[in-house]
């Protein structure tokens, strides 16, 4: 297999899925959720009624009690409902809790949660800084783990190829989220944020061992071996590694989709696209940009 033979296709792919989640990002944005905006998360079950609660019924008892625009989705796993409205006081919990029980008879509370909006301010700004710890550290690592390789790249070159790595496995899912938000409604949380970060931490494994053997090429290959070559050969004894890590993880990631909670399908969902996505760009794309980076030093060696 030659992957670096194909290395524009490849790249080409990658470059249009990123600009067009860029796109998706720039014009829809992304619907935060009560964890960075402030709100109430309520989480009830109606239990021992002959007939079938609708959602809508829900709402209306919120809409009389004065609540704008709440949010009621019907959990299927534990038969229970997710209220998602601005935050409450404890004396409008009780009230609005007094009229659902008038409405739909006796109902059990699951979960109560109430986030003020400075709370969700402090989160949002943790969560980017987060981020941005992460990155500068991976930063760090690689310039350190592979300063003896400075021929025909520089190690801080992969460093940065790591970074670009990193962007285009994370603005994907950020993209696809954009789309849903706009269309689907859906929102994004902290569990977004700690998905994120999975999947750099992921992609970075991966991208990092397919890097560790090309500098293990690199400082014992022969004098006639082209860069392209070597990473070309580096890509090869890695592959299969890292499909079948990646393969074993999928199968997990499906079986919590079909199977678990749907209160964490969109954390999971995000984790079984930046699993694929961060295996793809660790051979499709890292790689790839290596042999670039190298050609692009002989040419300037030569001028």
């Amino acid at each position: 297999m030659d992957i670096i033979k194909h290395k524009w296709i490849f790249l080409g792919f990658s470059g249009v899925l990123v600009l067009a989640s860029a796109i998706a990002i720039v014009l829809f944005g992304l619907r935060p959720a009560i964890d960075f905006t402030g709100g109430t998360l309520w989480q009830i079950r109606i239990p021992n009624t002959e007939d079938r609660i609708q959602e809508s019924q829900i709402i209306e008892t919120l809409v009389e009690q004065g609540i704008e625009n709440p949010s009621v989705l019907r959990e299927t796993s534990s038969d229970s409902f997710l209220i998602k409205t601005k935050p409450l006081s404890e004396a409008e919990h009780q009230q609005i809790l007094s009229a659902l029980e008038e409405r739909v008879g006796s109902v059990e509370e699951l979960r109560f949660e109430s986030i003020g909006p400075t709370i969700g301010s402090q989160l949002r700004s943790k969560a980017i800084w987060a981020g941005i710890l992460v990155l500068l550290a991976i930063s760090v690592y690689i310039a350190i783990s592979f300063r003896k390789v400075s021929y025909p790249v520089q190690s801080w070159k992969y460093g940065l190829t790591t970074l670009i790595t990193l962007f285009h496995d994370v603005v994907i899912p950020t993209g696809i989220l954009a789309v849903l938000g706009e269309f689907g409604g859906v929102e994004i949380d902290t569990n977004f944020i700690v998905a994120l970060l999975v999947i750099m931490g992921f992609s970075v494994h991966d991208t990092i061992v397919v890097f560790d053997r090309v500098r293990e090429q690199v400082l014992a290959r022969h004098k006639n071996e082209s860069f392209t070559d070597t990473v070309n050969a580096s890509v090869r004894q890695t592959i299969a590694r890292s499909v079948n890590t990646s393969f074993t993880l999928v199968l997990m990631l499906v079986a919590m989709l079909v199977f678990g909670s749907s209160t964490l399908q969109l954390f999971v969902g995000i984790l079984l696209v930046g699993t694929v996505i961060g295996t793809y760009s660790s051979i499709c794309v890292a790689s790839p940009l290596l042999t670039v980076w190298g050609k692009l030093s002989k040419m300037a060696s030569h001028t």
